[in-house]
C-alpha cells in the first residue's frame, strides 16, 4: 500500500525535517489519516454494523471468534490470514492477529471500497502538507493544522 517513511517526506518536500521532527511529523500524519479515513468509512454505517467492528479494534475475543465463526469458518485457510500470521512477530499473541484479520475481512464485506478510500484520504492529505510545506518547514516545527 504505503510507506509513511523518509521517502513519504522526500516525496512531500519534507525530507530536510530535522529527525527529531520527522517521526513526530509521520506521526500526526498516521494519526490524521487513520481519523479521517475512519470517519469516511463509518458515513451511513448503522450503530450495530459501527460496534461490530469496534469489537475487532478492540480485541473483544469473544466477538472477534463468534464473528469468525459466522463469517469466514475456515479462516485458516485463507491466504490473507496466513500471511499476516506469517509476517507478524513471534511476539504477536494469536488474538491480535486474529482481530487484524477480522477487521480486514469486515471491512471486504462491508466497505469493499476502503483501499480507494484510504488511497484518495493519503492524496488528499499529501495535497495538504505540499501545500503547506514552505510554513511547515519554515516554522521549525510541525503546523498541528498542516495535516
Amino acid at each position: 500500500m504505503f510507506q509513511l517513511d523518509d521517502k513519504f517526506l522526500q516525496d512531500v518536500g519534507l525530507g530536510s525535517l530535522p529527525d527529531d521532527q520527522k517521526k513526530m511529523f509521520l506521526d500526526h500524519f498516521r494519526e490524521q489519516l487513520e481519523l479521517r479515513v475512519g470517519t469516511k468509512l463509518s458515513e451511513g454505517m448503522s450503530d450495530a454494523k459501527l460496534e461490530e467492528f469496534e469489537a475487532f479494534i478492540d480485541r473483544k475475543d469473544d466477538k472477534v471468534n463468534t464473528w469468525l465463526a459466522a463469517n469466514v469458518p475456515e479462516y485458516e485457510q485463507d491466504q490473507i490470514y496466513q500471511q499476516l500470521k506469517a509476517g507478524a512477530p513471534e511476539q504477536i499473541p494469536q488474538n491480535v492477529i486474529l482481530a487484524e484479520y477480522a477487521s480486514l475481512k469486515w471491512l471486504g464485506l462491508n466497505r469493499p471500497d476502503y483501499r480507494d478510500v484510504v488511497a484518495r484520504t493519503m492524496d488528499e492529505l499529501k495535497g495538504e502538507i505540499i501545500a503547506n510545506r514552505d510554513a511547515i518547514l519554515g516554522s521549525g516545527q510541525v503546523d498541528q493544522s498542516a495535516a
